[in-house]
Order: structure tokens, then sequence, then C-alpha cells
């Protein structure tokens, strides 16, 4: 059974910085890094190839802006020395890119497509020998968004987010570059 260390903080907060740095101590180039950004305009392009540019060179990288559960099997399922560590970067993204599709943000359905995802990742977790790395947002420590799909985003996220840190055996929160111990 593998394990979880879930990466918490808002944006800007080193939360990605840290994970690749912990990847990179207890996997060495054993780390499987899964994407979750799509490059829709030039600017996160640029934040894409830089991403790649900075990843070292040995780990290997699943791209997967949704369905990142299956992603990851389907990498397992083929790989002849899988990794020790696989780093999701990041929930954050990996659930906007779910829940833009669906004009509805309140749709039963797209908590249905939420809650399946985390599921998927849940069963990654339990069903492999590697040490999981799950990035994302806090993103209810501010006011109410103002709109309904800035809400139903937080609460998905938010719920999301909970799931994963029950199951975590570790949850950092990251604040000015710097980890605090949430569970440990």
């Amino acid at each position: 059974m593998g394990t979880l260390t879930l990466i918490l903080g808002g944006a800007r907060s080193g939360k990605s910085h840290h994970a690749e740095k912990l990847a990179a101590e207890i996997g060495g180039d054993s780390v499987l890094y899964v994407a979750t950004a799509q490059p829709f305009d030039d600017e996160m392009k640029a934040r894409i190839a830089q991403h790649q540019a900075e990843r070292p060179a040995g780990w290997s990288t699943v791209e997967a802006p949704n369905q990142a559960a299956l992603a990851i099997e389907k990498h397992y399922a083929t790989s002849q020395l899988p990794e020790k560590v696989v780093l999701l970067d990041c929930l954050t993204v990996l659930t906007s890119n779910l829940l833009l599709p669906f004009d509805d943000p309140f749709a039963p359905e797209v908590e249905v497509t939420i809650n399946r995802e985390t599921d998927g990742l849940i069963q990654c977790i339990q069903s492999t020998e590697a040490h999981f790395l799950i990035v994302s947002n806090e993103v209810g420590l501010g006011l109410v968004p103002p709109y309904p799909l800035g809400r139903a985003y937080r609460d998905l996220l938010g719920r999301a987010n909970q799931r994963l840190a029950q199951i975590a055996e570790k949850v950092l929160f990251m604040v000015a570059g710097l980890p605090m111990i949430v569970k440990e």
C-alpha cells in the first residue's frame, strides 16, 4: 500500500517547489511527475515550459489534464520499473479542468465527476507501493467568491482536499516557502 503526503497552500506559497524537493529526496530519479496544466495561452505555455526545464531529466512525466488516476494506472501497467514517487501537480488545476466543461457548476454530475477522480487517486495510492505527493491550493481562506462558478469550485476542491487529507500520512501547509506540519 502506498503513502500520501498532501501539500496545501496559497498561490506562490512554494508548494510545487517543496513537493519537487521532497520527491527528489525520497525517490531520486525514480519519480513520476503527473502534470495537469493545459497550455491555453502563451503565458501558460511559458509556465509549463519552465516547469519542464526545471524538472530533473531522469524523472518520467505523464500529462493528465483529466483522468489523472487512469493515466497513473496506465503508466504503471506498462512500466518495467515503477517509480518510487508519484508527484501530482496539481489537484487545483485538475479540479478546474474537470469542472469547466459543465454549464451548471452545481449540477450533481459535477460533484460525481470530481468524486470519481478523487476516488481514483485514493485507489491508486492504496494499490501501489509508491509514495504520492499531491499538491493542491487551499482556496477556503479568503472571502466567499461573488459568483457561482467560484463558489462551486471552492466547495468542490475543499471537499477533495479534505478526503485526501483524511487518508494522508502527512499534510503540509506552505506559507512563504516554509512548510508547516498539519498532520503527521
